[in-house]
């Protein structure tokens, strides 16, 4: 559409593009050019040549004329088929060749109103070729009119006006490129504009949707920017916020009620979770408390990076109000130590009184039935009573040691000692691979605990029977001893448990082995008290592998 037709359309109230009206308006706002040129050029011949006025073809021409243009706003086009429309054009290039018949002598350049239906032809699109043929042959005929109608129609009358359609059809080519390059381009447009509205409606759906997730869950979630200013925060995390001492803050502040594991010590800005995250760490589980007073709250933060094209660009922070479940937990460890500290002391008794009884019997040279009662009721008291010690250990946390200067190897070698009696029950062959003398500053109960552990697991999980092997040797600044069996080993989902008190493999419960699984949680206590690691490989059906790592330790002062 050209600029002329915008503002012929502009002028007429019309307001939506050329392309967004009905077929009948086009029809009309195509016709408007001709209609405007012609009206201007009336006043012109009134001036220049008043004669012209009672020349018939020139008057005939103007009667045409409005007759196309009633007919392009009249007739509903849009009802007809396609090309209906063409007839206005056609007839417009009879119009102008009337006009150029009988004006031609009082204005000049009356011929070059065929420009504006060879405009429209183009600009149709429908059948390029037979536009093209028309536009010429309408223009040929416009300029050959005067010497049609005078009946001088010589080969030099016809000659002479030629080059006229030529350019017409040159104009002709150069609108229709340009038409069919920008139909192109503005399908291109709004195939990009569907697709656009089709992101920003999908756009708009997830957004709906993400927020419906985040306000349903039980859980708090925030998501931070690189700088660390808050961009996103459900109402559940605003509810946190509040409990915090942060409500409408979004930074961080130095009194604000977030403590740690003991309710009380506040953490520092840099103990923080946000802090943690912003430090592009990724962790889980981490357990804070929020508030003070009965309000308070114990939440389990889970941070997860952001990033684009590997450039931190923020971080997803989780919070999950785990208030009863930590609240259930430390009331199960003030069970098992109330009950614990409750058996203890009758266990301590029965023992004692089981030890005199044993003694009579020594000196009254009692055997038989009576004797063997009593040794058994002796060692399950002492079973008894280490599995009460053993929860109390577990229960309180606490792992008090009394360090010296030891030679591992003999404490090696005192429980493979202690083992023997088990291992050779079940059919299972002890051996070790220990140096003459390997010192090492430790607590020797506790590490006797440690290997007692061990090789009592390693014995009871080879039912078969089998090898258990103990090593030991030292590296640069630690010692390192390892149990190996090949027993019945660990599947992978076992193997992430085993840490996990009162966690018992499905293996294990199948054969019915006894045991209540503490000794590999206190094993880990002990090591780690010692400043040391516990590592394994398993593999279920083939054995397991238990690795202790700890500083040597030595020349330090007891209890270091």
């Amino acid at each position: 559409m050209s600029n002329f037709e915008r503002r012929a359309l502009a002028l007429l109230g019309i307001q939506h593009e050329f392309h967004e009206l009905s077929l009948r308006l086009r029809v009309a706002a195509s016709q408007l050019p001709l209609v405007l040129s012609v009206l201007v050029t009336l006043p012109i011949v009134a001036v220049v040549s008043p004669g012209t006025f009672s020349e018939s073809t020139f008057l005939l021409g103007i009667l045409l004329l409005a007759v196309a243009t009633l007919a392009s706003v009249v007739v509903p086009w849009d009802r007809l088929f396609v090309p209906a429309y063409w007839v206005i054009p056609l007839v417009d290039f009879s119009v102008i060749g009337f006009l150029y018949t009988g004006g031609r002598s009082s204005v000049t350049g009356l011929s070059l109103l065929c420009v504006f239906p060879v405009f429209w032809l183009a600009w149709s699109g429908a059948a390029t070729r037979l536009a093209a043929l028309l536009s010429f042959a309408g223009t040929l005929l416009v300029v050959w009119a005067p010497a049609i109608s005078d009946g001088a129609g010589s080969a030099k009358d016809l000659a002479s006006p030629l080059l006229i359609p030529f350019i017409m059809l040159a104009i002709f080519t150069t609108v229709a490129i340009v038409e069919k390059d920008t139909v192109a381009q503005h399908k291109r447009l709004m195939e990009a504009e569907n697709n656009l509205q089709g992101s920003l409606q999908e756009s708009r759906l997830r957004s709906q949707l993400l927020n419906g997730v985040l306000e349903t869950v039980d859980v708090g979630v925030t998501a931070l920017d690189a700088d660390g200013k808050t961009i996103l925060m459900n109402s559940r995390q605003r509810t946190n916020h509040a409990l915090a001492g942060l409500a409408g803050s979004t930074d961080p502040r130095d009194d604000a009620l977030i403590f740690g594991l003991d309710q009380v010590t506040p953490l520092t800005l840099a103990q923080r979770p946000t802090q943690r995250a912003m430090r592009e760490e990724s962790f889980s589980d981490m357990i804070v408390w929020a508030g003070t007073g009965k309000r308070q709250r114990a939440l389990a933060v889970c941070a997860r990076a952001l990033r684009d094209n590997g450039k931190f660009a923020g971080a997803v922070l989780a919070y999950s109000d785990v208030t009863d479940v930590v609240n259930a937990l430390n009331a199960k460890e003030d069970f098992v130590s109330s009950v614990s500290h409750e058996l203890r002391t009758p266990l301590t008794s029965i023992i004692g009184y089981l030890d005199l009884a044993l003694d009579d019997a020594e000196e009254q040279n009692l055997e038989g039935p009576v004797r063997t009662g009593l040794l058994v009721a002796q060692r399950n008291a002492e079973r008894l009573l280490t599995l009460v010690s053993d929860l109390l250990t577990t229960a309180s946390g606490v792992m008090s040691l009394s360090k010296s200067d030891e030679n591992l190897t003999e404490l090696v070698r005192t429980a493979l000692a202690s083992a023997g009696p088990r291992a050779e029950a079940a059919g299972v062959q002890l051996s070790s691979d220990v140096p003459a003398t390997l010192p090492a500053r430790v607590d020797p109960g506790r590490i006797l605990q440690v290997l007692d552990n061990l090789l009592s697991n390693a014995i009871k999980y080879s039912p078969d029977g089998g090898a258990v092997t103990v090593r030991a040797w030292a590296e640069p600044g630690s010692v390192v001893l390892e149990v190996t069996d090949n027993g019945m080993g660990m599947s992978a989902e076992d193997q992430r448990e085993v840490f996990t008190k009162f966690f018992r493999t499905g293996q294990v419960k199948k054969a019915a082995i006894p045991g209540v699984g503490l000794g590999l949680v206190i094993t880990k206590s002990i090591v780690e008290a010692h400043g040391g690691t516990v590592a394994f490989e398993s593999e279920l059906g083939s054995g397991t592998v238990f690795c202790v790592y700890m500083p040597a330790g030595l020349g330090r002062s007891s209890g270091s």
